[in-house]
């Protein structure tokens, strides 16, 4: 068994050597390797990690941050026929690796497999999101994509190119699960713990502000314009239901502004426009069961629809170059 243990980072100095340490105890015994894929952090992150033995590999000018981009880093350098992906505010369970290389072994079509993301440390709104029954997070069985990271397989990943696409800010789970189900590999989630995540606490609105300012609100738009062209293009409008209702927003949008510019009374045009509004909060707030829930999803209606074209219309470098970097670290 030898395995590329990939931890992506960026400003984790509180959790990256409890991270390191799950990761060299779950590969005690076995042949294996552990890079840190440092996206550029300013804290003292890659200072922590050089006193493991681990290599670590940041970024260098003219690459830029980026969800896609900490994972094909690590496979860049990366030399080992599985590769275990996490983040580097995760505990890896010490006993994954092992029922998850003889799942592969009893599974040769599957390309990837994964298990549950135990959140100890998350927002009270963002908690709710992700514990939802259809989550991608919590499905078991074949899934469509491994949020979170998961184990996969080195000839699945050189069959279809690349890991990661650098140039995507967020969907990049979804990106590398379309292809390599398009090139006819399986994903599968046990119903296991794979790692403990201690994740986000700040307020879910200033998340979502967070999100808008790194960027990752723009993956959904990226994603799709990596797709265009592509045999998968029609399967990604399929399985990103988000697209229809980021559409209806559109829609919504578009008779606001047509109440503004035909409406002679605009004081009128402005009450309709708040009456819509307030509706739709409360409509969604009923099925939510809570007003502070219905209020927060209609804001990030709101911020998701806003990045969606700005993700559409970012340039693209081809996501299989090799990436500018630095080596800070080598193995013991």
């Amino acid at each position: 068994m030898t395995i590329s243990v990939i931890i992506k980072t960026l400003n984790e100095e509180q959790r990256i050597a409890a991270t390191i340490e799950s990761a060299l105890s779950a590969l005690q015994g076995r042949q294996g390797e552990i890079i840190v894929a440092d996206s550029g952090s300013s804290d003292r992150t890659v200072e922590i990690a050089s006193q493991y033995p681990v290599i670590i590999a940041q970024i260098a000018p003219p690459a830029l941050p980026s969800c896609g981009i900490g994972p094909q880093l690590g496979f860049q350098y990366s030399r080992y026929e599985y590769i275990c992906i996490i983040d580097g505010d995760m505990l890896l369970d010490g006993s994954f690796l092992d029922t998850a290389v003889a799942f592969l072994a009893d599974n040769p079509s599957i390309a990837g497999v994964t298990g549950h993301v135990e959140e100890m440390l998350v927002s009270n709104l963002e908690f709710a999101r992700r514990t939802k029954r259809n989550a991608p997070e919590n499905r078991t069985g074949p899934v469509d994509r491994m949020n979170g990271g998961g184990l996969y397989r080195r000839s699945a990943i050189e069959e279809v190119g690349y890991l990661s696409d650098r140039n995507l800010h967020g969907y990049e789970e979804f990106d590398l699960g379309i292809r390599l189900r398009s090139a006819g590999w399986g994903l599968y989630r046990l119903d296991r713990r794979f790692v403990q995540h201690f994740g986000h606490t700040v307020n879910s609105y200033r998340l979502l502000v967070r999100r808008w300012k790194s960027k990752y609100l723009y993956g959904i738009g990226e994603l799709l314009r990596a797709s265009v062209g592509k045999p998968y293009f029609l399967q990604v409008i399929r399985e990103l239901p988000e697209l229809k209702l980021w559409g209806l927003v559109y829609l919504w949008w578009l008779f606001s502004l047509l109440l503004i510019v035909f409406l002679p009374d605009k004081a009128t045009a402005i009450a309709a426009i708040c009456a819509v509004l307030v509706g739709v909060i409360l409509l969604v707030s009923a099925k939510k069961r809570s007003l502070s829930m219905g209020l927060y999803t209609v804001v990030a209606w709101f911020f998701h629809a806003a990045a969606l074209p700005i993700g559409l219309l970012r340039r693209r470098r081809r996501p299989a170059e090799p990436i500018e970097s630095r080596i800070f670290g080598k193995p013991a």
